[in-house]
């Protein structure tokens, strides 16, 4: 090996070779690119693109890009991930749903899956979503036709109409097609009943906000 040679920098990999072969700084160059490949070694130059980490960093933690939910954030699936993990179960994600929403939607998609179309499977999932109380009322007259009455505790006006838009996705992609309904969305508020301003009795009240009727 020449004087110039022993100045460059050379691969690890070139222990496991044969021992006469260790020694050949051709091999220890190219050998680098792969290890800078497998291992992400810290590259030798300011302005060189190789990535920090190396495919043996991704293949170690492949088992947490499908861990949809974890303990700690690093241990579960990166959000920008998500959309294709869906897919994996045949679901697809609005861009308006928050991360949270979105994480527990896929882990729960495929229990939904057995009771689509169901008023049980309707009523959980705009549950999960709002994460406030739901009922859905059915009648005989008209035919297949059902109410549903969801109670928000959100105060912002935009928040409000973005989530009432978005239980109305929900409702639309879930229902039996050949059904229509109605949709009511109802602001909790309390106040203080004027016969019992001097007992400070609080009750609560609920406020219609809107409805939608599809059909």
């Amino acid at each position: 090996m020449t004087e110039n040679s022993q100045s460059v920098r050379l691969s690890s990999y070139l222990q496991y070779l044969p021992a006469h072969l260790q020694s050949d700084a051709f091999l220890g160059r190219f050998l680098l690119a792969m290890e800078r490949i497998l291992t992400g070694l810290t590259p030798g130059e300011p302005d060189d693109i190789i990535p920090e980490q190396g495919l043996e960093y991704y293949l170690d933690r492949i088992h947490i890009y499908f861990t949809v939910t974890a303990d700690k954030a690093e241990n579960q699936t990166p959000a920008d991930f998500l959309p294709w993990l869906a897919s994996w179960v045949a679901a697809s994600l609005r861009e308006d749903w928050d991360e949270s929403f979105k994480r527990q939607f896929i882990g729960n998609i495929a229990t939904f899956y057995r009771l689509r179309g169901t008023k049980a499977g309707v009523k959980r999932l705009l549950e999960l979503y709002t994460r406030e109380e739901v009922k859905i009322y059915e009648f005989d007259l008209p035919a297949h036709y059902f109410q549903v009455d969801i109670t928000l505790s959100e105060r912002d006006p935009q928040n409000l109409r973005r989530q009432q838009q978005i239980a109305k996705t929900i409702l639309d992609l879930q229902k039996p097609a050949h059904t229509f309904y109605r949709l009511q969305v109802l602001l909790a508020t309390m106040q203080i009943r004027n016969n019992d301003l001097a007992k400070g009795i609080i009750v609560g009240r609920t406020t219609l906000l809107g409805t939608t009727t599809i059909r």
